[in-house]
């Protein structure tokens, strides 16, 4: 265990004005809250704060950063309080303390949601001061060093929450050898099988290439002090979660993999990198497509550095990364290598100088002001620190850093998410392309848009970043809602005049507590979906309407349409009819390209010319079926499911409508195709066919295909009919 002498030591090597005192107060402090307390492992607890401490010592960190990891469990395992933290060492430290104290509470292995909610509340903990993220991530990387003294469920749980939050945390702060340990720990633990075999393959591979390494190390250093560049050159292997990650990914063997080692060109400044890139590339021939500029195009989290693959000595692929001592500096400690977070000063960070990484960070927590669910934050933020990028422009020069795979709609909402929901479509380096392009480094990207644009549903499965996905969710609920709530206006404007009564948004809205609804759209939409009925709002609006509907008695006859039983609560409305003149009670149907969440009958659609009545389904909307459907028997006992509509047809905007046949046909060469010949010539547009054989001398089709109108339908079944090979032929209204 670390002395007290030692930490001290420890954080005066790199800041030799350290407050010495109040480290060894914090010392002490600690010792004595934790006393005899015990970890997993049988050694004291107060072990692991300064193991953590120490760690932060390696990145340089503040001495109220240091003093926070001694304190750091202090309020959650002892009988400290946040006061006394305050009081002893300053409402600094005690904010440090504080936010790492809630951190411990979250669960991130658990239910979705949950696990969601836990992420949103770490990142608003760490928002106000990264220190704290830096310290729990010390706190992680210990207790994944000492992960083999726990019980085996519990490591698998640490272990999998390690691999899927913190080590992409670290990544994504820049300090990539802690996020390679933990992830090799994680590794460890969940795979210790592929772990130890690849582990074991390349001790084999480094003993077989060690003299190659040495070689190629002591080439590049005197080739480029040839050139009067200084640098020094290492030679590293590769780790093996990222080794086994790449075969997972290229779906290949180990024996497959081409560059297991990589070195490293560190040289004093950035014209010296492309000097030595240069001497690179005229001693070896480079590998066409792996070459990456992150100097010029940094990555979010502030890395920087030349990356380029050539074939080197014994057509070995060598990959190499070139960059001068404050990138490498950068590249192993992130953002705790940003003066204003190694002098303690965050909050100057927010400033013209704040790091890629923070800007991530507080772009991150600005998403929780969008309202998406905890699950949608969490896909999305996953999503983002999984992902490495490529970088887009916009026509004025706007760099935009993208995962790889990015299309131009993540392009669109990445620039801003009314760009995404109006986008109609996109030039890619001044050409018209598709929005579902993968774009490549260094495209030009401008969107079209068109502003009554709405976000296909489908966009969500096709784009890659989690803020494009959680922003059409946003839009396709919107539209939806909109169209629920027009469609309940609608039924409830009718529902009124039925009754006699007066219709006003302001007699709605004073009767929401009585339909326990917060607005007047959320009754609308209730009502559009079938979640409420028209004649319960009118209650709630005028509470001495009494609904003078008769109960439909089972088991009488009616005499309405097709022996079905009659009601007055609804009426058949036909097109043409007088019922129909003026404004009328009926719902106008346009077809499934209307802005009413309307569907026809799945099981033989309908046409106009067809009477048709609504069938009102909770949840889904209006289902229109003909007349004379069978299905509607299942429902006539349900008087306020059943809405009058009537055909609204734009003759100058003409709109096809689905329609169902049976036919029994000859089963003979050709049949199909004379079937199908009758169809097209009659503008018909087949959707799909089912066929099954009845008896060897005749098959049964089934075919759903789209018409203007009933005598558009009608035509075509007589046209089939007049054939031959067509036994029989009837139409389908389910």
């Amino acid at each position: 265990m670390m002395r007290q002498y030692e930490l001290v030591e420890r954080v005066k090597r790199y800041d030799p004005n350290a407050d010495e005192a109040l480290l060894d107060r914090a010392y002490v402090y600690a010792m004595r809250a934790h006393g005899s307390q015990k970890r997993a492992s049988g050694d004291l607890f107060f072990s692991h704060p300064l193991e953590v401490a120490a760690i932060l010592t390696d990145l340089k960190l503040d001495d109220a950063t240091i003093v926070a990891a001694v304190l750091h469990d202090t309020i959650e395992d002892t009988d400290a309080t946040r006061e006394e933290i305050d009081r002893l060492f300053g409402p600094e430290i005690g904010a440090l303390v504080d936010g790492l104290t809630k951190i411990k509470k979250l669960d991130f292995v658990s239910k979705k949601a949950t696990q969601g909610e836990n992420f949103r509340k770490l990142l608003l903990a760490i928002a106000a001061d990264v220190r704290v993220l830096l310290v729990k991530l010390a706190d992680r990387l210990h207790n994944m060093r000492t992960l083999h003294f726990m019980q085996p469920a519990k490591r698998v749980r640490i272990a999998e929450e390690t691999l899927e939050i913190y080590a992409p945390l670290a990544g994504r702060m820049g300090i990539q050898w802690m996020r390679d340990e933990l992830e090799d720990l994680a590794f460890r633990t969940l795979k210790p099988e592929a772990f130890d075999t690849i582990n074991k393959r390349l001790e084999e591979v480094t003993q077989n290439n060690g003299q190659l390494i040495e070689a190629i190390e002591n080439d590049l250093t005197a080739r480029l002090a040839d050139r009067t560049i200084p640098a020094v050159v290492t030679g590293r292997r590769k780790r093996p979660y990222s080794i086994w990650r790449k075969m997972e990914r290229k779906s290949v063997a180990f024996e497959q993999l081409s560059d297991i080692f990589a070195f490293r060109i560190i040289v004093k400044t950035i014209d010296d990198c492309y000097r030595a890139l240069g001497v690179v590339h005229t001693t070896w021939p480079m590998v066409p497509g792996r070459y990456k500029d992150y100097v010029s195009t940094p990555k979010q989290n502030d890395y920087r550095s030349i990356h380029t693959t050539v074939i080197g000595p014994g057509h070995q692929r060598v990959e190499l990364q070139l960059r001068t001592e404050e990138m490498d500096a950068i590249a192993e400690y992130g953002i705790a290598a940003h003066s204003a977070y190694k002098e303690g000063n965050a909050s100057a960070a927010h400033g013209a100088g704040e790091s890629r990484a923070y800007q991530w960070l507080r772009r991150t927590v600005d998403l929780l002001a969008e309202g998406d669910n905890p699950e949608e934050f969490l896909e999305h933020t996953k999503l983002e620190l999984f992902h490495d990028q490529v970088f887009c422009f916009t026509p004025k020069g706007r760099l935009i850093a993208l995962p790889r795979r990015a299309t131009p709609i993540d392009f669109a909402y990445a620039v801003h998410t009314d760009v995404g929901n109006t986008a109609v479509g996109c030039k890619i380096n001044g050409r018209i392309a598709p929005l579902l392009s993968e774009l490549q480094n260094g495209d030009e990207v401008e969107i079209i848009r068109a502003q009554e644009q709405v976000p296909p549903a489908a966009w969500e499965s096709l784009v890659t970043t989690g803020k494009a996905r959680a922003a059409i969710r946003r839009a396709t609920r919107t539209a939806v809602r909109r169209q629920y709530a027009g469609l309940g206006r609608q039924i409830i404007e009718r529902a009124f005049e039925r009754a006699g009564k007066a219709f006003g948004e302001d007699k709605l809205k004073a009767a929401l507590p009585r339909l326990a609804r917060a607005s007047v759209e959320d009754v609308l939409a209730s009502v559009g979906r079938g979640e409420m009925f028209s004649g319960d709002v009118v209650k709630a609006v005028y509470p001495e309407y009494k609904d003078e509907r008769r109960p439909t008695v089972d088991g009488a006859v009616g005499h309405g349409w097709f022996g079905l039983k009659s009601d007055t609560s609804f009426k058949f409305k036909v097109p043409g009819s007088p019922e129909n003149a003026g404004n009328g009670y009926a719902i106008p149907i346009r077809g499934i390209a209307s802005d009413l969440p309307v569907r026809f009958a799945p099981a033989g659609g309908a046409v106009p010319g067809d009477r048709i009545v609504g069938i009102l389904t909770p949840g889904e909307g209006v289902t229109i079926y003909p007349i004379q459907s069978p299905a509607l028997a299942d429902v006539e006992n349900e008087p306020d499911r059943w809405l009058d509509v009537r055909w609204d047809i734009d003759e100058h905007n003409a709109q096809r409508f689905p329609a169902r046949i049976k036919l029994n046909s000859i089963n003979e060469p050709g049949t199909l195709a004379q079937i199908a010949q009758v169809i097209a010539e009659h503008d018909g547009n087949i959707e799909n066919i089912a066929m099954s054989r009845r008896t060897p001398d005749f098959t049964d089709l089934v075919i759903d295909l789209s018409v203007w109108d009933l005598k558009h339908l009608n035509a075509i079944i007589s046209e089939l009919r007049a054939k031959p090979v067509v036994s029989k032929i009837e139409r389908s209204v389910g």
